[in-house]
């Protein structure tokens, strides 16, 4: 049994994650696998890790945790169930076998599923570049209380240009290879985004998918970056609380925005106000998107990060990567990019044959699939929980490192809804 101090209050987690039998505990409620029992009952004689105890702060309880604070063993369909009730999700994958190789989880899949339709491909474009020209119809004759839907509605049409320009990144759009390249830079353009530098940087996400330090999308905060100066500090948790729906702004930022690309004049031509009524309202919706569709692909407490000398290419790609269905017209506009778990097998599949992919994949990998509805729990989850890297536990919110500092983690668990 091993036992971890944490703010005067002691850790108890058994191998195998099984709560503590003793008439002296009682369950919390609402809180599945916890419970509590006083300090003066518990066998003072036999606790080696007093030694650890810090006098300064005093508690009149001992939390005993057996489950969902540390990775275990999801071999169980009953905690399998549990995990998902708790996260929000809709299936949780089993542990995929060491010796299932990604070239395993390729070669299930039908060959169809590869194919490049070009019909289809022009018709995502002409599904993107239609939303996207009414969504600028509605801005301009919408009365200012009607804006928020206008701009809401934009923003996800203009996402589909993400993922047009995404999927010739990844050369699965036609069989032009030049022609890919100059759709995806127009398309590319609305979003300010640089298409080149984006691809090969997006190409190395793939590559190293869930990788620390190498993966180029989403990684969780390391402790010892979070431990440095106080206003970095405060900046962090804003980030990964509050704001992380619009996260991908700094990102765009960091890896791919160069100001030589693009003349100041292009942007304020039509005035500070027609810049935000027409471009910048839709491009926050965009990074809204942007960012929910990432984190939500790759994020949940119960999916690793791993390091190099351990990382496993199918279990990161199959296992590591979350299938979500989103409201329909969500996912017309965006080209089905959340049916994500068969785009990060294989890239090469185009985003009108993702479906089919997974349809595939649930036959032959079912059971090794993280599935969710979009919830307000699987977004509470995410955002109030999955903050620093732990080895042990793969997360750790900020509010137990820094409970002080961290209250807009304590708004967002306040005020963010439940149910999923």
């Amino acid at each position: 049994m091993a036992c971890r101090v944490a703010d005067s209050a002691f850790l108890f987690m058994g191998s195998q994650q099984r709560p503590v039998q003793t008439h002296k505990l009682f369950q919390l409620k609402n809180a599945p696998g916890m419970s509590y029992l006083k300090w003066k009952s518990l066998p003072q004689r036999r606790m080696q890790c007093l030694k650890h105890f810090d006098p300064l702060r005093k508690s009149n309880v001992v939390r005993a945790v057996a489950a969902p604070v540390a990775p275990s063993p999801t071999d169980s369909a009953d905690y399998r169930k549990q995990l998902c009730e708790s996260y929000g999700f809709r299936q949780i994958a089993e542990p995929l076998p060491d010796n299932i190789t990604l070239k395993n989880v390729i070669d299930s899949l039908p060959q169809k599923v590869f194919e490049i339709d070009d019909v289809k491909a022009w018709k995502s474009v002409l599904i993107s570049v239609t939303s996207y020209t009414l969504g600028l119809f509605l801005i301009s004759k919408s009365p200012w209380f009607l804006l928020p839907l206008a701009w809401a509605y934009t923003g996800t049409a203009i996402t589909g240009f993400f993922v047009i320009g995404h999927d010739c990144a990844h050369k699965s759009f036609s069989k032009n290879k030049l022609l890919e390249d100059i759709v995806g830079t127009l398309a590319f353009m609305p979003l300010i985004y640089p298409y080149e530098p984006w691809r090969i940087k997006h190409d190395r996400h793939h590559a190293k998918t869930n990788m620390l330090m190498a993966d180029t999308a989403w990684h969780p905060a390391k402790v010892e970056e979070f431990n440095g100066s106080p206003i970095f500090r405060k900046a962090i948790v804003l980030a990964y609380g509050p704001l992380r729906p619009w996260m991908s702004i700094a990102h765009w930022v960091v890896w791919h925005f160069d100001l030589k690309k693009f003349r100041p004049n292009e942007i304020q031509r039509t005035g500070m106000v027609g810049w935000i009524k027409y471009w910048l309202m839709p491009w926050l919706g965009y990074h809204f998107w942007m960012s929910t569709f990432t984190m939500v692909h790759h994020t949940a407490p119960h999916i690793p990060f791993k390091s190099a000398k351990e990382w496993n290419a199918a279990k990161a790609q199959l296992t590591g990567t979350v299938h979500c269905d989103y409201p329909r017209w969500i996912e017309i506009l965006c080209h089905d990019i959340n049916v994500h778990i068969p785009h990060h097998v294989s890239s090469r599949i185009p985003s009108y044959n993702l479906r089919a992919a997974h349809q595939s994949l649930q036959e032959n990998w079912g059971k090794y699939m993280n599935e969710a509805t979009w919830n307000w729990r699987l977004m509470k989850t995410i955002l109030t929980v999955c903050h620093l890297y732990d080895e042990e536990k793969n997360y750790v919110g900020f509010d137990e490192i820094a409970p002080e500092e961290s209250q807009p983690i304590t708004f967002l668990k306040k005020v963010m809804p439940d149910y999923a």
